[in-house]
């Protein structure tokens, strides 16, 4: 599936709830599929910064494709990260690059975050994209 694709389905995913308190119920049982991160990553290198709980994110390299693992203290903010792990995992650096989260406006995911869970979401989006940046720059 295409990243598009994928926020599609997300998208039409969140458009079967009437209101937010389902939402975050899916959200949170979302954050129950996240790929596991190895605990000797769950490294004050891998932690994202901006974030009001603990998120590590790490990033491997293989078959030309970006394959994350990641955790948190919270389970909503799991839940949030394996949302986006869903859109970018499996995906060539350029495609994390180029892609737009445009699925975070659609379903009003910032509106309904605190003030520090929103700019954490941004924080976790700036440090995916990152991660594919680095990976980019070392394959030349």
């Amino acid at each position: 599936m295409t990243i598009k694709e994928i926020q599609e389905e997300i998208i039409e995913d969140f458009e079967l709830f009437e209101d937010w308190m389902q939402r975050y119920e899916f959200i949170i049982e979302t954050g129950k599929s996240l790929p596991q991160i190895q605990e000797f990553n769950k490294s004050e290198d891998n932690l994202i910064k901006g974030c009001q709980s603990k998120v590590w994110l790490h990033a491997e390299y293989e078959d030309g494709k970006m394959k994350f693992s990641a955790d948190s203290d919270a389970i909503l903010t799991k839940g949030i990260i394996s949302l986006l792990l869903r859109v970018y995992n499996n995906k060539t650096p350029d495609e994390v690059l180029e892609a737009d989260p445009y699925f975070i406006d659609k379903i009003g995911l910032k509106e309904h975050l605190s003030p520090t869970r929103a700019n954490g979401l941004l924080s976790m989006v700036k440090q995916i994209k990152l991660l594919a940046l680095a990976q980019k720059s070392k394959n030349g």
